[in-house]
């Protein structure tokens, strides 16, 4: 139980600093002054990487590793680039610095900005160490007790978002507010280090990573380029498609482990490459995800965010996010079993879901943002400086149902594709299946910082105004919006062709369908 609970304190710590990091896009606008393109290129940078970032980390855990020091290492680096981020602010260390500790571009030197940037990193590397070990560490030690079980619910899912949506952002110092956060993750570090001695050994896997394999398939096969195919003799199932790579299986002098290789290890190497063009249509359900905490959430700062006269915190926004997020793809189970769509169509077509999901936010959030440009018309507001106090006319929950549609599309994006690589992934790769999800989504989201670029020089041409400029009044991201429609259109046709050119195989039937 003692074991239980001092990892699980990790947990917890991590929500405290989504609460607190989701706001990093208006905290780069208002604070660092940064233009709205910038600091949302900053923020999905640093969040596509965390996200990618597990999928080399499962290497090492697997090869040389174990979870315990991933863990470990990663929380160090964790309650480290927090406790930097924090220190960045330009409240902090001004002597030190030799910077003055208002919130002005000036007050921020080569000081703060080192600290911010290798804040990000660290934090990238907790995030992603985290995602890697803490489910399969924290499985090992689990315990039958139902009591422990609800503390630790009603912790997750009542205090944080609490504290997360209604403390944390009425705190006005921003070294306050991630400083929160910081000693929060060195206390849960200290706490899951104490445990250390009493933990289930947990170290690198004997047969190594399953990535190692896909790599020795193509190193021995290539080494073999111009022998002869090897004849099927054996029991194994032999696909014929992919046929380069079952000249890894034929045996050489000398043989070792990187110039021999079984056919079962060729037969999941030809998987993996089989799931790359379906793999690739997913991305663009993670472009669409970037921009709930970027774009929408800074049309939101600028926005009127009172209801009467109580002022409504910006996190409230992640709050009705993540329930939509947690409960939709529950919702569509139900219906998929009381349509009895067979099990092997149940994540394709939830991924089709999510994109016609991507098609809704996207038009929803076009059309408030043109309503939101003509308020700004008709009140003279275009030139209102990003420091300015004064708010548009238009109440923020304007942009409430683009954020449940979004909500919406991250869930059911996260189930479906887990649940795609569960089925479809060779079984050697299971610990890679939720890391696989992450990567996918991470990749979209670093790819819609060069969808901007890419849009934003398409939109000059001819001598026309970048569709992004300085200000985001200024700004024309409703185009931007349009054009992430027509693209994810674009995108669910190929996904429709690739699908029903794809062979889906059953579901495990040991297994349900895991929740993520």
């Amino acid at each position: 139980m003692a074991s239980f609970v001092r990892i699980t304190v990790l947990l917890w710590a991590d929500m405290l600093t989504a609460w607190a990091l989701f706001v990093m896009t208006p905290y780069l606008i208002n604070v660092w002054k940064l233009n709205i393109t910038r600091a949302a290129a900053i923020v999905n940078v640093f969040s596509g990487v965390a996200t990618i970032m597990p999928i080399g980390l499962a290497f090492l855990v697997d090869a040389f590793m174990g979870d315990y020091w991933m863990l470990l290492l990663s929380s160090i680096a964790y309650s480290f680039g927090l406790s930097f981020l924090a220190m960045s602010t330009p409240h902090v260390l001004p002597d030190a610095a030799r910077n003055c500790d208002a919130h002005k571009p000036g007050c921020i030197g080569d000081a703060q900005k080192v600290l911010f940037y290798a804040a990000l990193a660290l934090i990238a590397i907790g995030i992603a160490g985290h995602i890697t070990s803490f489910e399969s560490f924290l499985k090992q030690h689990m315990e039958e007790n139902q009591t422990l079980e609800k503390v630790v619910a009603v912790v997750s899912v009542i205090i944080f978002p609490i504290v997360g949506c209604i403390a944390l952002p009425y705190i006005k110092p921003w070294s306050v507010r991630f400083g929160i956060p910081a000693i929060c993750t060195v206390v849960a570090t200290f706490l899951f280090t104490t445990g250390s001695c009493s933990y289930k050994p947990s170290g690198p896997q004997p047969e190594g990573s399953p990535l190692t394999t896909v790599c020795r398939v193509f190193v021995a096969s290539a080494s073999k380029m111009f022998r002869h195919q090897l004849q099927n003799d054996n029991q194994v199932p032999h696909t014929q498609s992919l046929r380069c790579l079952d000249k890894a299986a034929i045996k050489v002098q000398p043989q070792n482990r990187w110039t021999f290789c079984s056919l079962a290890e060729v037969e999941d190497t030809k998987k993996v490459i089989r799931m790359i063009p379906m793999w690739m249509t997913f991305i663009m359900c993670g472009v669409v995800i970037s921009i709930g905490n970027t774009y929408f959430l800074e049309q939101a700062n600028d926005m009127n965010q009172k209801v009467g006269n109580l002022k409504v915190p910006l996190p409230i926004f992640k709050y009705f996010y993540d329930r939509v997020k947690d409960k939709f793809h529950e919702l569509y189970v139900k219906v998929t079993e009381k349509l009895k769509i067979p099990r092997r169509y149940v994540p394709p077509f939830g991924i089709f879901v999510a994109m016609l999901f991507s098609i809704l936010c996207c038009i929803t959030a076009a059309g408030v943002e043109t309503r939101r440009l003509d308020m700004i018309s008709r009140h003279r507001l275009l030139d209102k400086l990003n420091d300015s106090n004064e708010k548009i006319p238009m109440s923020m929950f304007w942009l409430l149902p683009q954020f449940l549609l979004l909500g919406a599309v991250e869930g059911m994006s996260n189930f479906s594709i887990d649940q795609f690589f569960t089925n479809q992934a060779p079984e050697s790769m299971s610990r890679y299946l939720i890391l696989f999800r992450h990567g996918v989504i991470g990749a979209g989201t670093v790819g819609s910082v060069l969808s901007v670029y890419v849009v934003g020089k398409f939109s000059e041409r001819g001598g026309r105004t970048n569709w992004f400029q300085d200000t985001l009044n200024k700004s024309r991201l409703d185009n931007y919006y349009w054009t992430l429609t027509v693209l994810i259109c674009i995108n669910l046709f190929l996904y429709i062709v690739v699908a029903l050119l794809y062979t889906f195989k059953d579901p495990p039937k040991t297994e349900e369908p895991t929740q993520p």
